[in-house]
């Protein structure tokens, strides 16, 4: 029976992305050649209408329209030079900053909230992007979320889609956590017993820039990504690990990274 295969990202948070990570993502995209392609928010960070911005000299910068050339340039470009295959981006609670800051802070402007969403500041029509709305459904008794839309956070990796999954009725697969992982629990009785399962896809952001975590702030975040494999009546999950080096393995092939080659060079993995 076939199977489509679809890479979901998230969080990558540019500009203050892992260029690594993500130039060996938008590598492995062009060769692997996914069913589909999803991100699913946090595409940009969009720091300087933040609340985090505030009072501060960042909230003066003017970087709205500099960072979304940005996300083109890195992202969504590099992505449509290697795959003209279904490409779509679910809105996360960062991306969706300057039309929240608009409102908020110039109330008499917030008409013009529509031309600041996110789709709009990076041409989704011109990329041919789609824009998902939550719970997008994927496959079978399988939902896209990013995660914000449901309150309460956990510390372990894929407990929060799990929790997520349990209250939707559905299988969950979600960012916004940063982490990386799938967490299943058993409901119901006898043959009316199904797997429930919630899966948190990781993040492509450099930690360095998570200021916010403090002077030696350490978070339990895990650089990575999924694959789902999906039937006509099931959807497998798969965590994918980015080493640090920005290598990882997908079905036994190792992409990106740099190792040690002859002579004690630098060499790209393949």
């Amino acid at each position: 029976m076939a199977t489509k295969r679809i890479v979901v990202i998230s969080d990558t948070q540019i500009p203050y992305h892992s260029p690594r990570h993500l130039k060996a993502l938008v590598r492995f995209i062009g060769e692997y050649q996914p069913d589909e392609l999803y991100q699913i928010g946090d595409l940009n960070d969009y720091p300087t209408p933040s609340r985090w911005s505030q009072g501060t000299r960042t909230e003066y910068e003017q970087r709205v329209r500099r960072d979304s050339e940005t996300t083109k340039r890195v992202f969504l470009s590099p992505i449509r030079r290697v795959y003209e295959g279904p490409f779509g981006i679910l809105e996360g609670n960062h991306d969706l900053r300057p039309r929240t800051y608009l409102s908020a802070q110039a109330p008499a402007l917030a008409e013009y909230g529509p031309d600041f969403h996110f789709s709009k500041l990076l041409d989704f029509g011109g990329f041919g992007v789609d824009l998902i709305e939550p719970f997008h459904e994927v496959g079978p008794d399988t939902v896209l979320m990013h995660g914000h839309e449901i309150k309460g956070l956990s510390q372990e990796s894929g407990k929060t889609a799990l929790r997520h999954a349990l209250k939707a009725g559905t299988n969950v697969v979600m960012g916004h956590t940063h982490r990386l992982g799938v967490m299943r629990t058993g409901i119901g009785y006898g043959g009316r017993r199904v797997v429930r399962w919630g899966f948190e896809v990781g993040h492509l952001m450099d930690p360095a820039h998570a200021t916010y975590l403090g002077p030696g702030g350490v978070a339990n975040w895990g650089a990575g990504f999924g694959i789902l494999y999906v039937s006509s009546r099931h959807v497998a999950p798969c965590a994918v690990d980015i080493a640090p080096n920005g290598e990882f393995i997908v079905e036994g092939r190792v992409y990106g990274g740099v190792r040690r080659g002859a002579g004690g060079r630098f060499v790209k993995a393949a």
